[in-house]
């Protein structure tokens, strides 16, 4: 697919691939075993400029957008889908402001963004709402000079190490979805704590937390876009950060494909190399055509945003199903290449394939994307008569 792709980013593709091979994967593992934040690796990804990538550049970006977004994230999930959420994690955060912020917000918070100075974050699911996005819980009061949240978010990726956090909370239950608003919210403001850090099968080097509000005062000079908006602003910035998560699910799907590809030439049995049986050969060949054709419409979906198309949320949704579902499918053939070493430890492929999963379920299930297709069709043809 590198045809699509301008000068410049197939640049910026080889500088992620160059930054993944030697910074990231020789220290995949450990951070995989430790689960720890891999602030190090954040710092590298900072000062080669990739946090910059998708921010304009009258705030000190690079002016890209969803594409370059999706260039960085597949590459270097393509060696650990992790480590590359601190990056894809930190755009979720940042797409509201992008989107919705006002001119003093997007001077205040996007510079530290694109410097990699400040990591940001986005608070939606809650313990009783996560497919259900509507039905939030989150309180957020208005009072003198701002708004008391109180509630808790849930499954927060970057949790307690980002700085910049926008969340979506209540601020009229009586109005449903059209009650809820967005605010920009900072680590250490009082009343903003953080749960324990969650223990998952995979992305392990990426931090989970819980976000606890409990009078928290957060200033009216926060609220990104109008009351009343919140859900609005979680509806469109999922559909600009979806092909992001397509991109990590192809980037792991693909590490995948390398490492079973590399494997299957090394591998001998019964006095050959396994590559040269016709089943490893058939698998090979299935999964790169999966490879290839959830890369195609990850990019194409990515180039129809950037083009300014407004209508775009089918179109994002069936990238992020597709890529996803490739992933697992993928990851799960390499492992049964590997034979018993696949489900090793200290093989990528079992890691891979712990991690491909998770892009099935966050930024909205699959099952939930199916659903925003199928209406968007019906709607279409409704439209037409």
């Amino acid at each position: 697919m590198d045809f699509l792709l301008t000068e410049e980013q197939k640049k910026l593709k080889e500088l992620s691939r160059k930054i993944a091979l030697e910074k990231i994967l020789p220290k995949r593992e450990y951070f995989d075993e430790t689960e720890e934040f891999p602030w190090e690796v954040v710092k590298e990804l900072a000062s080669a400029g990739l946090f910059e990538v998708y921010i304009p550049q009258e705030y000190e970006g690079k002016g890209g957008g969803v594409t370059e977004l999706s260039v960085v994230a597949e590459e270097l999930s393509r060696v650990c889908g992790g480590i590359a959420l601190s990056f894809a994690g930190t755009a979720l955060g940042t797409y509201p402001i992008l989107l919705f912020g006002n001119e003093k917000q997007k001077k205040k918070y996007l510079p530290l963004i694109a410097k990699g100075e400040k990591l940001a974050a986005f608070g939606l699911t809650e313990p009783n709402a996560g497919s259900d996005a509507s039905s939030i819980q989150t309180q957020a009061k208005k009072v003198e000079g701002g708004y008391l949240l109180n509630g808790t978010k849930q499954w927060i990726t970057n949790g307690g190490e980002a700085e910049v956090y926008t969340i979506v909370a209540v601020t009229d239950k009586n109005k449903g979805a059209r009650g809820a608003s967005a605010f920009i919210v900072e680590k250490g403001y009082e009343g903003f704590s953080f749960g324990k850090k969650e223990k998952k099968m995979g992305i392990r080097a990426s931090a989970t937390r819980e976000l606890n509000f409990s009078d928290c005062f957060v200033p009216e000079e926060n609220l990104l876009g109008k009351e009343g908006s919140g859900f609005i602003v979680a509806m469109r910035t999922f559909d600009k950060t979806r092909p992001g998560v397509a991109a990590q699910a192809l980037g792991i799907a693909q590490g995948a494909l390398d490492e079973a590809l590399v494997y299957s030439r090394k591998r001998e049995q019964f006095g050959q190399p396994i590559s040269s049986f016709q089943d490893i050969q058939f698998k090979l060949a299935d999964m790169a055509t999966q490879v290839e054709a959830a890369r195609a419409l990850v990019y194409s979906v990515a180039l129809l945003i950037d083009s300014g198309a407004e209508k775009v949320s089918k179109e994002s949704s069936m990238a992020k199903i597709f890529a996803s579902d490739v992933a697992v499918k993928v990851t799960s053939m390499a492992v049964q290449i590997f034979g018993g070493y696949g489900y090793l430890r200290n093989y990528p492929v079992e890691k891979m394939m712990r991690d491909a999963k998770i892009t099935q379920i966050y930024e909205g299930t699959n099952e939930i994307q199916r659903g925003i297709i199928a209406l968007n069709l019906i709607k279409e043809i409704v439209s037409k008569k």
